[in-house]
């Protein structure tokens, strides 16, 4: 938690800080984000590990809807090669993400766009990169933080 005058922590993506977890087991290393966000508490999170899914790991995909879809119960997640339904896996991850939010005090999050998980302006559907929401950025939104994308 933060004290008066203390800047609050900010939940980053962590393949955009160079760790190694995106689903094919690389980063997504962004060195002027990190160089913006040096004198910042960073709390790195990835909603996928959180969910305990592997990593390197399938690479997944909406087949319906975006974030709000699925946790409205309307949009369902799936490993691209073999279609297996993995939504309860990122909505898993998703409540763990927003919870360390909640212990850490952070309200804002940059997050990693076109991810299933943390995408907050574009994700893929079918394959195809469209907008919507990710189900990590879309549940940190309505919980109310302020949530950036980096590509």
């Amino acid at each position: 938690m933060t004290t008066p005058g203390q800047t609050r922590p900010i939940l980053v993506s962590a393949c955009l800080l160079g760790r190694r977890c995106r689903y094919d087991g690389q980063d997504s290393y962004d060195a002027v984000l990190d160089a913006s966000l040096e004198s910042s508490e960073i709390i790195p999170v990835c909603p996928e590990e959180l969910a305990g899914l592997a990593t390197p790991r399938p690479a997944a995909h909406f087949v319906a809807g975006d974030g709000h879809a699925v946790l409205d119960g309307a949009g369902r997640i799936e490993t691209v090669e073999t279609g297996t339904d993995i939504t309860d896996a990122f909505i898993s991850g998703a409540n763990e993400t927003l919870r360390i939010a909640r212990d850490s005090g952070a309200q804002r999050g940059i997050l990693k766009d076109g991810s299933p998980s943390c995408g907050v302006a574009r994700i893929s559907v079918c394959g195809s990169k469209v907008r919507g929401r990710g189900v990590t950025a879309a549940l940190l939104s309505r919980a109310g933080l302020h949530i950036e994308g980096r590509p």
